[in-house]
């Protein structure tokens, strides 16, 4: 039928023939990428076993593109990573880096370190991405080693798979002097330069021939933007200076002052309006300005100008230090790549449900660089209509609507969400009518019952946790590949058990914290469940602690937490 060949069709390009193949990974340190496959054909002439491997290229070593690491069979491709970092981070931390309570060396795991545990070679080489000619299946790349070695910086590499994976950049929203006067919170390096102005900041206020204006001005720190990694700065920046630094800078301990700067109506407005509430009137109570309704117009050396929503006023307030983390946005490269192919009207790249890039036959991209495009119902209800009245009468019966149930929920999960929201059983609840007798309906109102389906679909968030599992998620298709010997492309039903070979990627939410400082947190938990307070907070130790992408690295941060609560962090300037 239409319907099901439309599966066949729109899956087809991320997985090829049977055959062997290479993968190159691109990563970056951030936590989005691209992954790319290329269609193989079976060469008749060339037994498996003696066909080369296919070249992987891989494009980034952050969230998404570790994950797909750790998870590839490496042995079944001629992997190849390039990243401008040799190393993973564990992002989620940075906050904590930045304050001294744990030590940018506890969070970062080389990545050499880590391919060197999968099967088969994995080659990394320590450089950036200039620019992907998909055309020609290459990639140019600069080695960001010192200038004073000798050889050639620039080199190209082929690929018959491409996986981008190259995250995303900081976006100022072309504010005036964001960024030649803020520090930025997304790499390792900005957490360690934020620890060193915060010091030096405390350090210049203590300087015998300042006023009390300038040291206020000084001490006067600023964070724009009310989201997770912003709310959690403030929050470890307070309980830095109260436990620490009070007693180390006393003559200046009642001129400190942090102040919170939110475009929105209330500070993490991503989260359940509960843990959103009690945010705020936790940072009430820590003396924590928080200013939600504002919108940051200029920033200079000296002070940060604001344009209140409401009133239209436009104020200005004198800083010491400003952290800018409002959002992000598409890499230069990757906005070049988006031009070749067709996706130069769109913000962001844009998928596949199989990750694949649109407009490509060979390239993905999984993390922070990209979005999924979900395909509204509604475009094919008439196909699926056609599919499920197999007796062409005209009308639909329950009987025929679930012999295309499982079809419907996989191939549009917003179906799914959208009968939780009604708090429905069951798809065929939908075809009931208002005494909640079954009836056959036509072709106008199986389009009434999911009409509303659609207003379900959302982007995903640019967190590590969705580009975690999409990495997994490629990688488990790629070591699949050769097991499908009849049109591995998938998702195509199994003749015997009706199963799909390749599930389009589905989205797992595990919860997500928001820590508030002075040892209590917030948490959103499977299940719509919300916790709030010290337990919390104990949770959130256990969970980041079993996450960490080595023992090394756990053994490290644990151990850093045990010496925050013994000797209290380190206010070196290092």
């Amino acid at each position: 039928m239409r319907f099901f060949s439309f599966f066949t069709r729109a899956s087809r390009a991320f997985h090829g023939s049977p055959t062997y193949s290479k993968l190159l990974v691109i990563s970056t340190l951030s936590s989005g990428g691209l992954l790319a496959y290329a269609d193989s054909q079976s060469d008749a002439s060339c037994p498996i076993e003696e066909c080369p491997k296919k070249r992987v290229l891989v494009l980034g070593t952050g969230w998404a593109g570790t994950s797909f690491l750790k998870d590839l069979d490496a042995s079944k491709y001629d992997v190849q990573v390039v990243s401008p970092q040799n190393y993973f981070s564990f992002t989620p931390l940075l906050p904590s880096v930045t304050c001294g309570s744990v030590e940018a060396r506890s969070i970062v795991e080389p990545v050499r370190n880590i391919v060197k545990k999968r099967k088969g070679e994995v080659k990394f080489w320590e450089a950036e991405c200039t620019k992907i000619d998909a055309a020609n299946k290459k990639v140019f790349c600069r080695s960001l080693v010192d200038n004073n070695l000798v050889g050639n910086r620039e080199f190209a590499l082929e690929y018959d798979y491409l996986v981008i994976a190259m995250g995303a950049q900081v976006n100022t929203f072309n504010t005036p002097g964001v960024k030649e006067n803020c520090h930025f919170l997304k790499e390792v390096q900005d957490a360690q330069k934020i620890r060193k102005s915060v010091i030096d900041c405390f350090e210049m206020a203590v300087i015998p021939s300042l006023s009390d204006e300038e040291r206020r001005r000084n001490l006067h720190f600023i964070i724009v933007g009310g989201g997770p990694t912003g709310v959690e700065f403030a929050a470890e920046l307070h309980d830095f200076f109260k436990e620490d630094l009070v007693n180390l800078y006393p003559t200046v301990k009642d001129l400190v002052k942090i102040s919170v700067i939110q475009s929105g109506d209330h500070i993490l407005n991503a989260f359940d309006e509960r843990i959103s509430s009690f945010a705020e009137q936790k940072f009430q109570r820590d003396g924590i300005d928080v200013h939600t309704g504002c919108r940051v117009v200029s920033v200079s050396d000296k002070e940060i100008k604001m344009k209140v929503k409401s009133s239209g006023e436009v104020c200005s307030i004198p800083h010491g230090l400003i952290v800018w983390s409002t959002g992000i946005m598409t890499r230069p490269v990757v906005k070049d790549f988006m031009e070749q192919i067709g996706q130069g009207s769109r913000r962001i790249l844009t998928t596949d449900e199989w990750l694949r890039v649109k407009g490509t036959q060979n390239v993905y991209a999984i993390g922070d660089c990209a979005t999924i495009d979900q395909r509204k119902i509604m475009k094919d209800i008439a196909a699926i209509f056609e599919a499920a009245d197999k007796d062409n009468s005209g009308t639909l019966t329950v009987t025929e609507f679930q012999d295309v149930i499982g079809d419907i929920l996989i191939r549009y999960p917003q179906v799914e969400i959208y009968l939780r929201s009604k708090h429905l059983r069951d798809v065929k609840d939908l075809l009931k009518d208002s005494q909640g007798h079954e009836n056959e309906v036509d072709i106008e109102g199986f389009k009434s019952a999911l009409s509303h389906a659609d207003t379900q679909m959302k982007n995903l968030p640019a967190t590590a946790q969705v580009a975690a599992q999409q990495g997994a998620y490629l990688s488990r298709c790629f070591n699949r590949r050769e097991q499908c010997t009849e049109n591995p492309e998938g998702p195509r039903r199994f003749k015997s058990s009706g199963r799909y070979q390749f599930l389009p990627f589905r989205y797992k939410h595990l919860g997500q914290f928001a820590p508030l400082g002075g040892e209590q947190a917030a948490a959103e938990l499977p299940g719509d469940w919300v916790s709030m307070g010290r337990s919390t907070q104990w949770l959130w130790y256990s969970v980041y602690a079993s996450k960490q992408v080595s023992w090394r690295t756990r053994y490290l941060v644990v151990s850093d937490w045990t010496r925050k609560f013994v000797f209290g962090r380190d206010s070196s300037g290092i």
